[in-house]
């Protein structure tokens, strides 16, 4: 029977480990934190997506090694477990997963690094790959804006109601559970909603990666920058006022916090002109990352040299960030190299302050559902 029973296991197909997604958030006082998140697929496969920037396809050998790796399973343990479910011997499985721990620490700990050049792994562009949910989903608090803003930029009239602290932590629990691993706060401005800290918190205390969007104007105020980087904000993108004093003052002390930060301009008929010296004194304070858009399609034939410019003063452009509500989004422009796929309503979704969900911002034709009150399946169909 023994040697029955061998025979029939070489012909028993493998069974991968249970489909779901799994988390891992690196311990703070790292000096470079990280966190993961695997999505383990049906079929054995895997997508890690590192610190909502990189997303690496994984065969079945590499996912479970990701899995064993964001448990914590020692390697003699993960060893043993890959070895029996891929029936190769527990040396070649030990090398496996040590080797594969040993790129994910790379990594996650060199900026900038390309893991198909130097890491040999599989990259696939969010875009293209068939993603069971989305990488991001996009949560407009609130269409209100700060004194003095372009009222273009939020379309209030579009909605009758924004959702409680409750509702919105609701949603934040449903996109986790869903499987989305990064949620940005936008509006409007969303530092007006008194609940932004405890949207935070709840992001936080999910594993969500968490960004915000804002003019940063009230960022200014210490307490209240500190309390939302306390909280467990991740990101920030920086609407930046180029002919508001208070707007580069916010921003330079910005930079001097423990926060990733990136700088978007919006380009218009005002500032046109002005463009090379605000991209010089951008990189003087030391951004270091930029997104850029025109709020007029006649000044999209600028951009191919703004980018040149920004590239010779060393910031890196970026571009799937959700932007103001305007006529140009980044993610259609071009860069030197390819052109950047359009994800809208497959690596991102957009959440309008009422519940209303839409491929990304602006496509106000196309709602898909209320992410409150629907079932994530019919949004996802839609």
């Amino acid at each position: 029977m023994n040697i029955l029973n061998r025979i029939s296991e070489l012909f028993t197909k493998v069974q991968p480990l249970p489909e779901g997604a799994h988390h891992l958030q690196s311990a703070p006082e790292r000096a470079k934190p990280y966190r993961l998140h695997l999505r383990l697929l049906k079929d054995g496969t895997g997508m890690l997506v590192v610190n909502a920037a990189t997303v690496l396809h994984l065969n079945p050998n590499a996912a479970e090694c990701a899995y064993h790796f964001i448990k914590g399973t020692s390697p003699d343990e993960a060893a043993k477990q890959i070895a029996a479910r891929y029936r190769v011997s527990k040396e070649a499985a030990l090398i496996d997963f040590t080797d594969f721990a040993d790129r994910i620490q790379t990594l996650v700990e060199t900026p900038d690094l390309d893991p198909v050049s130097y890491l040999d792994f599989e990259r696939v562009a969010p875009h293209s790959a068939n993603l069971p949910a989305p990488l991001r989903l996009d949560c407009a608090l609130t269409y209100r804006l700060s004194d003095n803003s372009d009222a273009a930029y939020a379309p209030a009239q579009r909605v009758k109601r924004e959702l409680t602290t409750e509702e919105w932590q609701s949603i934040l629990d449903k996109a986790w559970s869903a499987g989305i691993p990064h949620v940005t706060f936008t509006g409007g401005e969303a530092t007006l909603r008194d609940d932004l800290p405890q949207l935070i918190a709840r992001a936080e205390a999910n594993g969500q990666i968490c960004g915000l969007l804002t003019d940063g104007l009230k960022l200014a105020d210490e307490t209240y920058r500190a309390n939302l980087l306390q909280t467990g904000l991740d990101h920030i993108l920086f609407l930046l006022q180029p002919g508001n004093t208070k707007s580069w003052d916010a921003l330079e002390t910005l930079l001097r916090e423990d926060i990733f930060v990136t700088a978007h301009l919006t380009m218009n008929a005002e500032n046109a002109g002005q463009v090379d010296g605000i991209l010089e004194r951008l990189a003087t304070l030391g951004v270091k990352n930029l997104s850029v858009t025109a709020a007029d399609k006649s000044l999209t034939s600028s951009l191919p040299a703004i980018h040149n410019r920004v590239a010779e003063l060393g910031m890196t452009l970026r571009f799937d960030l959700p932007v103001p509500y305007s006529a140009e989004n980044p993610v259609a422009y071009e860069t030197i190299e390819e052109a950047i796929p359009d994800g809208a309503g497959k690596a991102w979704m957009y959440v309008e302050p009422d519940g209303d969900t839409l491929p990304a911002q602006g496509m106000k034709d196309r709602v898909l559902g209320n992410f409150l009150n629907d079932k994530w399946e019919a949004i996802r169909r839609a």
